[in-house]
């Protein structure tokens, strides 16, 4: 096991540094520019020029990525045009907002997700099949921003049930030692605050969650299709095996590695995802940031998240293909 977690870390240098000269090449390819982004109506070519030599935008591009790469060999991934503050610290206050809302986003569409793949396949061709197969169409083909819009529309401001946008109420006053709200309301024992900031999570990540659950439903389904008619589970249904134990052991144990994959490619998703319903919502994480990165043409921040981002995707993944060999004793023996 460890040398497949070692293996895997050593891939992670040849992916970042490919990463890094397709994110260096894609920002600068962007329409306009920070110079323009930063002069708007002051804008003159002797303005533009000056700030050019001082951002080092003239010089070449090679010379350009040689010192980006040097300074992130150094842990250094840039300053913020816009805020003027350094990328990494950013990142870090606005990171815990995003997990947050991935974390709901990921118990949301488990939680519902495989129960639901696992009853349409156990009922296969009836009602209940046939109603979790169009439930999981809907979920995959309606937008993330309609859908964002619809729930807030409805549920915040016709029903008044939940908060409109934001992490919590701007009347709530509540300390935040780790930045993680709800986390932090249980360490503290504020727990209004704790329950404030939950209640602010619950639209943005029914969301964010909703193509994830989807498509994770139609995953368990076709998992476990295929194994309740395999022929070992047959063998065990014949040796008599009680069908709680038929159902835990043999069929949803087998089942859950596709499934697995799956999640672990989902949390890309809801990373990118982000992006939309932190704008639909007014949640300041990373997805808000990153959005007005782009419209500002910041390219340290979009350099910098993006890489970042990448980072935690491959750590994901690599837990997921650690959780492999938990589960199926045969390929821990491989590992």
């Amino acid at each position: 096991m460890l040398r497949l977690v070692g293996q895997r870390l050593l891939l992670l240098i040849p992916l970042l540094l490919g990463l890094s000269v397709l994110l260096f090449a894609w920002v600068r390819a962007l329409p306009g520019g920070p110079v323009t982004a930063m002069l708007g109506e002051r804008y003159t070519p002797e303005a533009a020029a000056a700030i050019e030599a001082e951002m080092g935008l003239d010089q070449p591009l090679i010379v350009q990525y040689g010192k980006y790469l040097l300074r992130l060999l150094q842990g250094d991934f840039g300053t913020s045009l816009r805020s003027g503050r350094p990328v990494l610290e950013e990142f870090i206050n606005r990171f815990p907002a995003t997990i947050e809302l991935t974390v709901v986003a990921l118990i949301f569409a488990i939680g519902i997700g495989i129960p639901l793949g696992y009853l349409a396949a156990r009922r296969a061709g009836t009602v209940v099949d046939h109603t979790a197969v169009v439930v999981s169409l809907i979920g995959v083909t309606v937008p993330v921003f309609f859908l964002a819009f619809i729930l807030k529309y409805f549920f915040a401001v016709e029903l008044g049930w939940f908060p409109t946008s934001g992490r919590m109420s701007p009347t709530m006053e509540a300390t935040h030692p780790t930045n993680f709200y709800v986390l932090d309301g249980i360490l503290t024992a504020e727990w209004d605050a704790a329950w404030d900031a939950l209640v602010h999570l619950i639209l943005p990540g029914v969301a964010l969650g909703t193509i994830p659950l989807a498509i994770i439903a139609r995953m368990t389904r076709a998992a476990v299709s295929e194994v309740q008619n395999a022929d070992y589970v047959r063998t065990a249904r014949a040796k008599g095996i009680k069908p709680a134990r038929l159902r835990t052991e043999h069929i949803l144990r087998n089942a859950m590695l596709p499934v697995l994959t799956t999640i672990g490619l989902q949390v890309g998703l809801l990373l990118s995802g982000a992006v939309l319903t932190e704008t639909v919502f007014a949640f300041s994480g990373i997805g808000s940031f990153l959005a007005e990165a782009v419209f500002n043409a910041d390219y340290p921040v979009l350099q910098g998240f993006v890489l970042l981002i990448a980072v935690t995707y491959a750590l994901v993944n690599l837990l997921v293909d650690v959780s492999y060999g938990l589960i199926d004793p045969r390929l821990r023996r491989q590992q």
